[in-house]
C-alpha cells in the first residue's frame, strides 16, 4: 500500500478525525487514515497498569502502579500477583512502574523492573533491578542502578535493550526547582541523575564508552540531560534510532531522538509555561548547541508509552511511532522519514487515560488504560476491521 504525499495525508487526517466514530462507541469499529480497526478488551480490573510485557510462552506481564506484578493467561488476569518484588514507594506518581523481558528471556528467565524506591521518611529515588521470573515469584533480585535524585515525583523510568548488550532507562527530573536561575536547575547538573537517561551494561556495569565516562563530577551512566520527565521510549533496530517521548509542563511535550552526551535543555529551553496562570518558564524555546525536538504538542497530550510498528497486520503504519497520551486520552500516530516527523494521527480517542501501547507479538497493538482515581481500568488490542 502507497503512502500518500504529506498535504493528502494531513487532508485524510483532517476527514477522519472529523468522521471519527464516538467515545459511546468505543469498543467496535473506528476509522483512521490508513487502517479502519476494531477494539477489542483484552483484560479486565487493573489498577493503575502502568506497563505491559509479553513473553514466549504467551503470557503478558503488567506492571500496576500501587506494586503488583500481574499475568495475563490465556485470556485471564491470574487472581495472584507476582511474589518477589522489593519494597516499593507507592504514593503519587511514584510506584512500580516499568517491566521488560530480556531479549533472551527464553533461555535466562530474566526482567528488567523500574519503580521508586523508598529511602526514608517521605524520600524517594528511581531505580532498577533484574531477577529471573519462574513459577509466579522474581529469584535472585539485584540492584543494577539507584539514581541519585530526590524530589515529588516524575521518576521517569522506562527501560529499552538496544540488541549490543546494553539497557537505556530514563529518570526524570523529580519536579525539582532551580537553585537560583534556570540554568542551576538539577536537570542542567549532570553531577545527579535528575532529568536524565542512563545507559548500563546488562549486569549493571557502566559502559567504558559512555559519553561522560572519565570526567570528573559527572553520573557515568548519563547518556543524555536537561529532560523533564520521559516516559516513553523505544530502540529502532532497523536503525539504531532512541526516540523517547517527555512531558512538559502546561503545553510543550516533546518527540526527541536521543544523542550521546547531548543537552536537551530543560527547564532553560522549551514550549511550556506554568500550570495556572501560564507564566513563562524559559529563557527561551531552543538554544543553539542544544538538542531541539523532533516534534512538539501545544497543547500537552501527557505523553507516556511509547512504540514503534513493525508487524504484518497494519502495513501502512509499519515504521510510525504510536505515543499514548494521559491528559489527552489519545493514541498519536506519529510518522517519520527517517529521522524526520512528517505527521500525525489521533486514534483510539476519549477512552481514557492511556498510560502504554505496545505491539504484541501477534502483530496487533496493546493499550493500557488507567484511571487517576484508582478505579479498576483495561487493556485493548486494535485488530484490523477488514
Amino acid at each position: 500500500m502507497s503512502r500518500l504525499s504529506t498535504p493528502i495525508l494531513a487532508a485524510a487526517m483532517t476527514l477522519t478525525a472529523a468522521t471519527a466514530v464516538s467515545a459511546q462507541d468505543a469498543g467496535e469499529f473506528r476509522r483512521s487514515a490508513w487502517h479502519d480497526y476494531r477494539i477489542v478488551t483484552v483484560a479486565e480490573g487493573l489498577v493503575n497498569p502502568w506497563s505491559m510485557a509479553f513473553l514466549p510462552n504467551g503470557d503478558m506481564l503488567i506492571t500496576e502502579r500501587p506494586g503488583r506484578l500481574r499475568i495475563v493467561r490465556d485470556g485471564e488476569l491470574l487472581a495472584t500477583p507476582v511474589e518477589g518484588l522489593p519494597d516499593i514507594y507507592v504514593r503519587g506518581q511514584g510506584g512500580l512502574l516499568d517491566v521488560v523481558p530480556h531479549p533472551d528471556f527464553g533461555s535466562n528467565s530474566l526482567v528488567y523492573i523500574s519503580y521508586s524506591k523508598p529511602q526514608g521518611g517521605t524520600e524517594s529515588t528511581t531505580a532498577i533491578i533484574r531477577a529471573r521470573l519462574e513459577n509466579g515469584a522474581l529469584h535472585d533480585v539485584e540492584e543494577l542502578f539507584e539514581a541519585n535524585s530526590a524530589g515529588r515525583g516524575h521518576y521517569g523510568s522506562r527501560i529499552i535493550f538496544d540488541g549490543q548488550g546494553h539497557i537505556f532507562f530514563s529518570v526524570g527530573d523529580r519536579q525539582a526547582s532551580p537553585r537560583g536561575d534556570l540554568e542551576s536547575h538539577p536537570a542542567q547538573d549532570p553531577s545527579n541523575h535528575h532529568g536524565t537517561i542512563n545507559r548500563l551494561a546488562e549486569d549493571g556495569s557502566i559502559p567504558v564508552d559512555n559519553p561522560f565516562v572519565g570526567q570528573d563530577g559527572i553520573e557515568p551512566s548519563i547518556f543524555s540531560y536537561g529532560h523533564r520527565n520521559p516516559q516513553g521510549m523505544i530502540f529502532d533496530e532497523a536503525t539504531g534510532n532512541i526516540w523517547l517521548t517527555e512531558h512538559g509542563p502546561q503545553g510543550g511535550d516533546e518527540i526527541n531522538l536521543v544523542q550521546a552526551g547531548a543537552n536537551y535543555g530543560w527547564p532553560v529551553v522549551g514550549y511550556g509555561v506554568n500550570y495556572g496562570p501560564g507564566s513563562a518558564i524559559h529563557a527561551a524555546s531552543m538554544r543553539e548547541g542544544w538538542e531541539n525536538p523532533r516534534h512538539v504538542w501545544v497543547p500537552s497530550i501527557g505523553t507516556s508509552g511509547l512504540m514503534m510498528y513493525d508487524g504484518e497486520r497494519f502495513p501502512a503504519w509499519r515504521g510510525d511511532l504510536f505515543a499514548g497520551g494521559l491528559t489527552g486520552e489519545v493514541l498519536v500516530r506519529v510518522s517519520l522519514d527517517g529521522d524526520v516527523v512528517t505527521g500525525s494521527e489521533d486514534l483510539v480517542q476519549s477512552m481514557g487515560r492511556i498510560r502504554d501501547v505496545r505491539q504484541g507479538p501477534d502483530g496487533f497493538i496493546y493499550v493500557a488504560f488507567e484511571s487517576r482515581s484508582g478505579d479498576p481500568s483495561r487493556i485493548v488490542r486494535l485488530e484490523p476491521a477488514y
